[in-house]
């Protein structure tokens, strides 16, 4: 399967986790996930469909669930949803924080997902994209000081917008990284009842002195 095919699935998927929908939906859907610039048409969304039809990740209503979801007597679209099988293996997506998660391709779903995903695999990916992109901008940096003189003014200003483009990302990242340490620092509110006060002279707790005035109203006024 190719990389963007990979990437197409693990969208679908994680937008089919969320609630079963008609390919029209779905299609706004991963288009907003996946970005303007990597519109996504029906002859590429439908064989993804299908294979995974193919595979029991997913699965259609039946039509008399679909015509009793649809209001106004409109024609019945199919209506796709994640089969249990599917849901397992959208976790399995989820936990996969390996150089193909930080890559260019990938990223961008796989931080789309985010909220779904553990903290451990959030920072590792984050953390490899940050390196990846740090790697990169040593390249681009040693490249355009050996080729600065020998670049006509409008290479030069494109070198340069990558070059700050790149350095953009990298700071975000950092923030993000930062963000998601201090909230793996900040300790849980405690929470559970409370160990109850013993009365120093009788030690009984409190509890058992209000139940023992509840039970004979003299206690309460002794």
């Amino acid at each position: 399967m190719s990389r963007r095919g990979g990437v197409l699935e693990f969208a679908t998927l994680g937008l089919l986790h969320d609630t079963p929908m008609h390919g029209y939906e779905l299609r706004k859907r991963l288009n907003t996930v996946l970005g303007p610039f990597r519109a996504i048409a029906y002859g590429t969304l439908y064989p993804c469909l299908k294979s995974l039809l193919e595979r029991g990740l997913i699965m259609e209503e039946e039509p008399e669930q679909v015509a009793a979801a649809l209001a106004g007597g409109k024609r019945a679209r199919i209506v796709y949803k994640l089969t249990a099988h599917g849901k397992e293996h959208f976790q399995e997506l989820l936990s996969d924080s390996g150089v193909n998660s930080w890559e260019d391709e990938n990223f961008g779903v796989h931080f789309a997902f985010f909220s779904r995903t553990d903290r451990e695999v959030r920072m590792r990916i984050l953390e490899g994209r940050r390196s990846k992109l740090e790697e990169r901008l040593e390249r681009v940096r040693n490249s355009l000081s050996s080729t600065r003189e020998r670049l006509d003014g409008y290479t030069l200003e494109l070198q340069r917008h990558g070059l700050e483009s790149v350095e953009r990302e990298v700071r975000w990242l950092n923030e993000l990284i930062n963000a998601e340490r201090s909230a793996g620092e900040t300790p849980e509110a405690g929470g559970g009842e409370q160990p109850e006060k013993t009365e120093q002279n009788t030690g009984k707790t409190t509890r058992q002195n209000h139940q023992d005035a509840a039970s004979d109203p003299s206690a309460a006024t002794s």
